[in-house]
């Protein structure tokens, strides 16, 4: 086993986490960052750089496993992506994988399973038995991402629109939404149209509306709970499609803040069949294992049990900050 630390990269569409960690599992510093998907960020490069070069100088650095989006889907994206990594740990083992594995990985502790994400986009990915990676969905706003946070948050949209219009019922999305923004009410349009062209990351900041989606149908409101109903719809979809990657008996797990809405992953539950489990890591330890595997650390239950412990508290602590 090779000693020292392990960096692990988590990559999103709204924020980047990367912990360092040493070999008992104890998360020695968790900083969280801007997003780096290179889809819909033209300054994807610069923020990543921004967010891993102050850990560039750390001292018995043994591995680096970054998990990002859209790794593996577009290929002079994923050479990009590596260059940055290797320019900035140009003397430390690295991997790039997407983030989306990663999160599995990190879920299931590198053991079978399909995971169902959904964060500002959305898709599922599967490992069966024999280690073989499947996926479903990831096709980015423009074409998928169906049941995601952004996803929900542009219907919450189009909801709040036609609600005002009165071309649908009422809904308390529009208290709930023009309050949380602070938007004039008496000049619907031009605020609520002005805030969305005014956003810096449209994506990030539409996604935040899924919250007040949650929100409202914890309250009742039937648009709500319709619109939590379809988006469960739908990512009962990607695993109706890559189920038959695995046995019969493969177990299903969930990663992305949009499962922050127990509304959603309890209608989720119901639409698939069966209880998910629930992931032994977070996506960000997920990276963390990889990186440890890199650096050729033998892993046992502790150190999963241990780097699940400080890696959440390290998130907690770092929010609260």
């Amino acid at each position: 086993m090779r000693s020292g630390l392990i960096l692990g990269i988590d990559g999103g569409g709204s924020k980047t986490i990367v912990a360092l960690a040493d070999c008992r599992g104890q998360i020695l510093r968790l900083e969280i960052g801007t997003g780096v998907n290179p889809m819909d960020n033209s300054q994807w490069s610069a923020n990543l750089r921004e967010c891993t070069e102050r850990f560039r100088e750390e001292a018995d650095l043994s591995a680096v496993a970054a998990a990002l989006p859209a790794y593996g889907e577009v290929a002079e994206l994923s050479r990009q992506q590596e260059e940055v990594i290797t320019s900035v740990f140009p003397n430390v083992p690295t991997i790039v994988l997407n983030d989306v594995d990663a999160a599995h990985r990190g879920a299931f502790a590198g053991r079978p399973g399909i995971l169902l994400l959904s964060g500002t986009g959305s898709m599922a990915w599967a490992r069966n038995a024999l280690d073989q990676p499947a996926r479903s969905g990831g096709w980015g706003d423009m074409i998928g991402d169906e049941g995601s946070s952004y996803w929900i948050g542009r219907r919450a949209l189009n909801m709040i629109s036609q609600s005002l219009d009165g071309r649908a019922p009422p809904t308390v999305l529009v208290e709930l939404v023009f309050g949380r923004l602070e938007l004039d009410r008496s000049d619907a349009m031009n605020s609520l149209a002005g805030w969305v062209t005014s956003l810096p990351s449209p994506r990030a900041g539409v996604a935040s509306l899924s919250s007040l989606v949650d929100r409202a149908a914890q309250e009742g409101d039937p648009s709500a709970l319709s619109l939590l109903d379809l988006a469960a719809a739908e990512l009962a979809k990607h695993h109706q499609a890559i189920g038959a990657h695995c046995a019969t008996e493969t177990g299903w797990s969930y990663a992305g803040g949009t499962f922050r809405s127990t509304v959603l992953l309890d209608r989720l539950q119901h639409r698939i069949g069966k209880a998910p489990a629930a992931p032994i890591l977070p996506p960000i330890g997920g990276a963390l294992l990889v990186a440890a595997q890199l650096s050729g650390w033998s892993l046992g239950d502790d150190w999963l049990e241990r780097i699940a412990e400080t890696t959440r508290a390290a998130i907690e602590d770092t929010k609260a900050a």
